[in-house]
């Protein structure tokens, strides 16, 4: 395990509801990435059968929060990012017992970012597919 991924391991443990109500692992975390992953149980799927759309959501959420927050977890900052936007398109649904979610940063800039994020499952199917537009929040702000 990396050093980043430890220290996202350590510091988004903190997030209770992905991390412990929903069971989303961080597998990996480098500069502007992250891939995270979820196993599935009978508690994350719907009447239907298919996977709630809000757990797929809470995995990009954190893989997106990770990514974009990886250069203040590398140098020990405070966590900054934030989403101020996000949208999901459901591609498909699985069987699957494992959902995996990998960013791809597009822009992260001063004060915005724009972050993608492909959900799929352990037989490499497209599931959802994210797209977020963070803010960075000013640290004077953070620390009142």
């Amino acid at each position: 395990m990396t050093s980043l991924t430890h220290k996202a391991c350590e510091v988004f443990s903190h997030d209770h509801y992905a991390t412990q109500s929903t069971g989303v692992k961080i597998e990996e975390a480098r500069e502007r990435y992250a891939r995270c992953s979820l196993t599935l149980t009978p508690l994350h799927r719907n009447a239907m059968g298919a996977v709630m759309g809000g757990v797929m959501f809470t995995l990009a959420d954190l893989a997106f929060a990770i990514a974009a927050n990886s250069h203040c977890l590398a140098n020990n900052q405070p966590l900054q990012w934030v989403s101020l936007n996000s949208s999901i398109q459901y591609l498909g649904q699985t069987k699957s017992s494992t959902l995996v979610a990998e960013t791809s940063c597009v822009k992260q800039g001063i004060s915005t970012c724009v972050y993608t994020i492909s959900i799929h499952d352990e037989n490499n199917k497209p599931i959802a597919l994210v797209t977020t537009i963070g803010t960075k929040l000013k640290i004077e702000n953070l620390l009142n």
